[in-house]
C-alpha cells in the first residue's frame, strides 16, 4: 500500500541511533532507484506506526516524496515490535541499541524481564546488564549516542564506567567530543587520560580534545620497537627467519609427521621446497652484496687488506671461506640446534624417516 507522511505515527523514531554516512548512501540510492524496499507498520486507527524503515521515511521527506509503499503487518503493536527485533537480531547491533528497545518494551507494554528474556532467547542477566547501560548513562549522553555523535560502543564500553563514577563529568565530557567524530580507541583513551590525570590534563581533555588524540598518537610513532634502518629491518627479518626454522625442526623432530598421510606429506614437502628455493635466492643475493661491501671498503682503506688488519679474504689460517659461517652460508645460518635435533628425532622412540627426508630436501616421490 500506498501511505502519506501525514498518516504515519513516528513512535520509535528516537530509538533508532543514526549513522550520517548511512542516510547519505541511501538518500543518494533512493534518489537514483526510488523506494525498493517498504517500510513496515501496524494499525492503529486511521493511522500507522511505523515499526521499521524510520531512515527510508526520512530520506524520501527530504526528496520531497509525498508517498511511501508500506507493508502492513497483521500482527499487534508488541508482537511486530518484536518480531521486528528478531528480523533485525543478524545485523551488527550495539548493547546500547539494544538496552533503548528493552527499555521501551518494558515500559510501553509492561513485558517482565523473564518474558523479554525468553522472547529474546537470551538470559535474564543479558536482559538486566542492557537496561543498567542505559540506566547508567544521562539522557543528554543517550541524545548524544542517538544522534550519531557518539558512537554506541564508546558509549557502551567507555562511558558508562565514567558515569557510574561521576554523571556530571561524563556530560561535560561527551559536550567536550560530541561531533568531533572520534573512534571507540580514541574515545576510550580520552576517557583513560581524562579519569587518571590531573586538573590541568582534565581541563586539556575538556578544552581540545582533539589535541590530546593527536598528542598521543604522536607518542606511539617513533616506537622503540621499530627498525631504526633498513639493517636494523633486515638483522629482524632473518632473526624471524632464524626461529621459523628452529621451530619447524623442533615440531618434526618431536614427532609432528607421524600420523601424517602421503598427501600430506607431499604438500609439506612442496611447501618446503618453495621455503629452501627462496632461501637459496636469499643466500645468493645476501652473498653479493656482502663482496660488494668488502670490494668499496678495501677501495675506500687499502689497509683493510693487510694482515694486520684482521680481513679475512687475503688471510692464509681462512682461505676463501667467509668470516661469518662456511662456503655456500655467508650468515652462518646453517649452524644452530637443526642437526643435533634431527638427531635427537631419530634417537627417539617413534622415528619418522620421512621427517628427516623432508628436513634433508630429498624430492618425494615421483617428483
Amino acid at each position: 500500500m500506498d501511505l502519506e507522511h501525514h498518516q504515519l505515527i513516528l513512535r520509535y523514531e528516537h530509538l533508532r541511533v543514526r549513522c550520517p554516512e548511512r542516510e547519505r548512501r541511501l538518500l543518494a540510492s533512493l534518489a537514483e532507484h526510488g523506494q525498493q524496499m517498504p517500510i513496515v507498520v501496524v494499525a492503529e486507527a486511521d493511522r500507522f506506526v511505523v515499526v521499521d524503515g524510520y531512515k527510508r521515511v526520512r530520506a524520501m521527506r527530504r526528496l520531497g516524496q509525498d508517498t511511501l509503499q508500506a507493508a502492513c503487518w497483521e500482527l499487534s503493536e508488541l508482537e511486530a515490535l518484536l518480531l521486528g527485533r528478531l528480523i533485525r537480531a543478524t545485523s551488527e547491533e550495539s548493547a546500547f541499541e539494544q538496552g533503548l528497545w528493552l527499555q521501551e518494551l518494558q515500559h510501553r507494554f509492561a513485558v517482565p524481564l523473564e518474558d523479554l528474556a525468553r522472547r529474546f532467547d537470551r538470559s535474564v542477566s543479558w536482559v538486566s546488564r542492557r537496561l543498567a547501560l542505559v540506566r547508567d548513562l544521562p539522557e543528554p549522553v543517550q541524545q548524544a549516542v542517538l544522534r550519531g555523535q557518539v558512537v554506541p560502543h564508546a558509549a557502551m564500553k567507555s562511558l558508562v564506567p565514567l558515569a557510574r563514577a561521576n554523571r556530571g563529568e561524563c556530560e561535560r565530557f561527551v559536550e567536550a567530543i560530541a561531533g568531533r567524530r572520534f573512534t571507540s580507541r580514541q574515545v576510550g583513551e580520552l576517557v583513560t587520560a581524562y579519569r587518571s590525570g590531573g586538573a590541568k590534563t582534565r581541563a586539556l581533555v575538556l578544552a581540545d580534545p582533539l589535541l590530546v588524540v593527536k598528542a598521543r598518537e604522536q607518542g606511539r610513532r617513533p616506537s622503540a620497537c621499530e627498525p631504526n634502518g633498513p639493517g636494523e629491518a633486515l638483522r629482524r627479518e632473518f632473526e624471524v627467519l632464524a626461529s621459523v626454522a628452529r621451530r619447524a625442526v623442533k615440531r618434526l623432530c618431536e614427532g609432528a609427521g607421524v600420523h601424517l598421510a602421503p598427501t600430506e606429506w607431499e604438500e609439506l614437502a612442496e611447501g618446503f621446497h618453495q621455503a629452501e628455493r627462496a632461501m637459496e635466492r636469499l643466500t645468493r643475493q645476501v652473498q653479493r652484496e656482502m663482496d660488494d661491501a668488502r670490494s668499496a671498503a678495501a677501495d675506500r682503506d687499502p689497509r683493510a687488506s693487510s694482515p694486520g688488519t684482521g680481513a679475512s679474504h687475503d688471510r692464509e689460517d681462512d682461505g676463501d671461506r667467509p668470516r661469518h659461517g662456511p662456503p655456500g652460508d655467508p650468515l652462518g645460518l646453517g649452524r644452530g640446534a637443526a642437526p643435533g635435533a634431527c638427531r635427537e628425532g631419530r634417537a627417539s622412540p617413534r622415528p619418522d624417516p620421512r621427517a628427516s627426508r623432508l628436513v634433508q630436501g630429498e624430492p618425494r616421490a615421483g617428483a
